[in-house]
């Protein structure tokens, strides 16, 4: 376990370090409540255990500001004891009151002390299980069952935070609305089992285009998404107006290399796409028009033939 060990008396502090080594544990020394709110920021210790008196910032202070920073994390919540020299129910009622989850007297015996991190270390382990846990639901509650990409739902909460933050900093924005070309025709040629693997090849080659491609120009915070049936969106913050065309171009050049039959895909013979681009010099105003200029440019790009980008600027 890592422990975080919270005390400005060097002497009880070296003995209970020297204790807690003994049983194993990984220990970080604090001499007072600030330096122990930034190591913990710092480690993420899996127990906390908190002088009360102590210079620059008691005891009570540091909980305080551990849990305020803990609430904006997620799944966090490490357990706090406070440790005192005095046994009585008023340090108890103030330290519980204060984000504290138990206590232990200075002078505790070594055997009890042993226990009582055990308890912690039991506690400790629930809890990497369960962030483990909660990370693969939040994971399944964003991805989409069929294809793996980040779904709709997904996608619009982050666009609109993203497109705010971009509006706020004045920064470029694109966005690719994609259409497999005569999937319809697809499914019923080939079956249904046929089209969905269909779709899971073409959502790969999207997602390898936009995470390992390195495209100049294109910010991490990149992302592709299902917007719905045959139809998925790039979404682009930060970027230049010829990664955001540079990107297009190798999306569908991903695609056409696929060379996954469609006989009735027109003249091409292989599933092909078709691509809507919208890019902005400087984000502003509401994203819904975002979604209809590349709409619109989509209309286009199949209205030339299919198997092509239609980029506006």
């Amino acid at each position: 376990m890592k422990i975080l060990l919270v005390e400005d008396t060097r002497a009880i502090a070296a003995v209970m370090e020297a204790r807690l080594a003994s049983f194993g544990h990984e220990v970080t020394l604090a001499e007072n409540g600030q330096l122990a709110f930034n190591a913990f920021c710092e480690s993420s210790p899996d127990v906390v255990l908190m002088d009360i008196e102590m210079p620059v910032m008691n005891g009570f202070d540091a909980t305080n500001r551990i849990r305020a920073f803990e609430a904006t994390q997620k799944w966090a919540w490490t357990p706090i004891i406070f440790l005192t020299a005095h046994d009585s129910p008023e340090n108890l009622i103030t330290a519980i009151e204060a984000g504290a989850d138990d206590y232990l007297v200075k002078g505790i015996s070594e055997d009890v002390l042993h226990a009582k991190m055990k308890a912690m270390a039991r506690i400790a382990a629930m809890r990497r299980m369960l962030a483990i846990a909660n990370l693969k639901l939040e994971q399944q509650a964003s991805r989409d069952g069929l294809t793996g990409l980040f779904n709709r739902r997904w996608m619009d909460l982050n666009l609109d935070d993203a497109w705010e933050k971009c509006t706020k900093g004045k920064s470029s924005f694109a966005f690719l609305m994609l259409d497999v070309d005569n999937f319809k025709k697809y499914n019923d040629r080939y079956g249904h089992q046929a089209g969905d693997d269909c779709l899971r090849a073409v959502a790969h080659a999207i997602e390898t285009t936009i995470t390992e491609t390195n495209v100049e120009g294109l910010s991490k915070d990149a992302f592709a998404a299902r917007y719905g049936g045959e139809e998925f969106a790039v979404v682009m913050p930060r970027v230049t107006a010829s990664a955001y065309a540079n990107t297009a171009a190798r999306v569908i050049e991903s695609i056409r290399k696929l060379a996954i039959p469609h006989e009735q895909n027109a003249s091409w013979g292989i599933v092909t796409a078709s691509i809507g681009g919208c890019h902005r010099e400087s984000a502003s105003g509401p994203v819904a028009t975002l979604f209809r200029d590349a709409d619109e440019a989509l209309y286009r790009a199949k209205d030339r033939g299919r198997n092509c980008c239609e980029l506006v600027e």
